[in-house]
């Protein structure tokens, strides 16, 4: 069995799933993957169903739920069923090739072989490397990773980042139940967290992709709950107490 599993979350990915769980299962270290599909109408989840059936019974997982319930409530979902499974790494992924699932092995070794708790595929530790975004949209997050930096006093440059490693006692840990956020500002809430929680994080440059097929989920609201979110984090910290590493 792997000690590791690639949760991507889908809605509307029949261009990309099948493509991307290729990719992730041929590539030398072993990674299984999940599929957390929220009910999608374009036949994501048949496709997945057909793969498991035919090829990758024993590395492709499934869970099916009723409609668009956010990225957060999915990963969270993805997050128990791993460590119910007995996962020790566990990965976020998007569907559609924007992270380079070469990279998972990088982000693996970062965890496996150097020992840190969790290591974040980043967009902006070596200057912005980003490929077909809207200069719009580049200058948005890098300067909201910006934003998060000096409101929360966590040294991270790409907080938004949604390709990450986390060690299982992170997860473990981090007490998932009380991660509130959905959107962009559950990664924020992520990281924070287990960075609160005393966690080792590890930022690795990666070159991030704008997707090709199928359509972004991105919307202003997703931007409006991570710059507000940040403030209540932050304040909210003041007064919790979080758990500790071994607690």
């Amino acid at each position: 069995m792997s000690d590791s599993i690639v949760i991507i979350p889908t809605y509307n990915e029949k261009e990309n799933v099948e493509n991307i769980i290729r990719a992730v299962i041929g590539l030398e270290k072993q990674f299984n993957v999940l599929i957390i599909d929220d009910g999608s109408p374009d036949g994501t989840a048949d496709i997945v169903k057909h793969l498991q059936a035919e090829e990758f019974a024993d590395r492709l997982f499934l869970v099916e739920r009723a409609g668009k319930q956010g990225l957060g409530t999915a990963y969270i979902c993805g997050f128990k069923w791993a460590i119910e499974h007995g996962y020790d790494y566990v990965f976020e992924m998007d569907a559609d090739f924007s992270h380079n699932p070469n990279d998972l092995s990088r982000l693996y070794d970062a965890c496996a072989v150097q020992g840190y708790d969790v290591a974040i595929g980043s967009r902006y530790i070596k200057g912005k490397n980003v490929v077909n975004w809207p200069l719009g949209r580049v200058l948005m997050s890098y300067y909201a990773s910006v934003y998060v930096r000096i409101v929360t006093g966590m040294k991270i440059k790409d907080a938004t980042a949604g390709f990450k490693c986390y060690r299982r006692r992170v997860l473990e840990t981090i007490e998932l139940d009380k991660i509130r956020f959905k959107g962009y500002a559950f990664q924020i809430e992520m990281k924070f967290t287990a960075w609160k929680c005393g966690f080792k994080l590890i930022e690795i440059p990666i070159v991030f992709v704008n997707r090709e097929l199928g359509t972004s989920k991105m919307n202003s609201s997703i931007f409006g709950e991570a710059f507000f979110g940040v403030i209540k984090l932050k304040w909210q910290s003041l007064s919790r107490k979080y758990p500790r590493i071994g607690g």
